[in-house]
């Protein structure tokens, strides 16, 4: 007998009232959505920056239509929306309310912002002793520099991760890591002090920033200098630690290779007609040491087949392999859906939707998230009046 199918998602219980903007903080708030909270998203009557961080745009508005940007579809699924203007009396008084009801506050504004409206953390455990508040900054709350505005290339740069990552000069990664980290980052911290409330029935105050998420994934390479005294550099589309562990160019295209143990050097060399037992390559240290001589013969034998060739081979001897998919090759491939790595929504305005799905999943729950109903980015104040209702009821 199948084992029944749990429908409740594993935040449901949970309402979260979301100050932020752009992304860091859009991203802690859509993690615990995509888990089943309520997230209700506070915007400025002009609305979330990245509502007009296009094109491309959300279907093909005309004059006067609504529209919304693809960067901000990415980032506010499974939220409601309400525009306040928290300079305004009667906003505030709403926003107090919001803060009476709600178990999470997330904000990323400035330090002192928040103080500066009325709202000082004495002020919203006055009204919700029980809140938890989760605070995204660009360099820290404190410290020498912690008034600086936090942008994500600026953070990539100063927490040391594109001296990492390239050929040739430094590079930014191709998707608003410290951003997504920081924000990463929170939603786990806030679901910490969550569990902490259960004892002491009292919230706290939970801060990170995009430093502190660059900084916090630098993992071997950091280490590489703390204990070793070795700066790391650009190290391109190869393991600066392991060889063979990169991409190769074939006769067609590049074929990714993680060679990471001695038994897979002994199960790969013969495979591709490489002696196992060169002096040069006999362990991963000469490995690495001689690198380019072994990319340069690995290029020379991959450079007689095609692609598809080389992963078939590889993969049948159980050598981890793959390719470089271009994204509508990733969200075309079956593996990725069977992942729950896609929803399917419908908006209001620009009809059926797919959208990018919770990384997380839980057993005998066949849903992203494990939520069943996810719903479409909100229009600006698509709830406003709703949401004035549950605060009056």
């Amino acid at each position: 007998m199948d084992a029944p199918v749990v429908t409740d998602a594993p935040l449901a219980d949970l309402v979260v009232l979301d100050l932020t903007r752009a992304l860091a903080g859009p991203q802690a708030a859509l993690m615990l959505g995509d888990m089943g909270a309520r997230v209700i998203k506070v915007e400025s009557p002009g609305g979330d920056d990245t509502r007009s961080w296009g094109p491309p745009w959300a279907g093909d508005p005309g004059p006067g239509d609504p529209h919304d940007s693809t960067y901000f579809m990415s980032a506010n699924r499974n939220k409601e929306s309400i525009v306040l203007d928290l300079k305004a009396d009667d906003d505030r008084v709403v926003l107090e309310k919001l803060v009476a009801r709600c178990d999470v506050l997330l904000e990323n504004f400035r330090t002192g912002v928040l103080d500066r409206l009325g709202f000082p953390v004495a002020r919203l455990h006055e009204l919700n002793p029980g809140l938890v508040i989760g605070s995204i900054s660009g360099f820290g709350h404190d410290g020498p520099e912690a008034g600086r505005a936090g942008y994500d290339q600026i953070a990539q740069g100063e927490g040391g991760l594109m001296s990492l990552t390239g050929v040739g000069e430094p590079t930014k990664v191709g998707v608003p890591i410290a951003d997504l980290l920081a924000g990463m980052n929170l939603a786990y911290g806030v679901l910490a002090a969550l569990h902490e409330r259960m004892r002491t029935g009292r919230g706290r105050v939970v801060r990170t920033s995009l430093l502190a998420g660059v900084v916090g994934v630098h993992a071997f390479q950091g280490t590489r200098w703390t204990i070793a005294g070795e700066v790391p550099g650009l190290s391109g589309s190869h393991h600066p630690a392991i060889a063979p562990y990169g991409m190769f160019a074939s006769a067609t295209s590049p074929v990714q290779v993680a060679v990471g143990s001695e038994g897979l050097w002994q199960k790969f060399a013969p495979a591709i007609g490489l002696d196992a037992a060169d002096p040069r390559f006999t362990t991963n240290r000469e490995r690495v040491a001689h690198r380019d001589a072994l990319v340069a013969e690995i290029e020379a034998v991959f450079a007689t087949e095609p692609a598809e060739h080389w992963l078939a081979l590889l993969l049948g001897l159980g050598i981890p392999a793959g390719k470089v998919r271009s994204l509508d090759d990733v969200y075309s491939w079956d593996q990725t859906r069977s992942q729950g790595l896609l929803v399917d929504v419908d908006h209001p305005a620009y009809g059926p939707l797919t959208l990018a799905g919770s990384p997380i999943r839980f057993e005998d729950n066949p849903f992203s998230g494990g939520r069943r109903d996810h719903r479409p980015p909100p229009l600006l104040d698509e709830h406003g009046d709703a949401i004035r209702e549950w605060l009056d009821s």
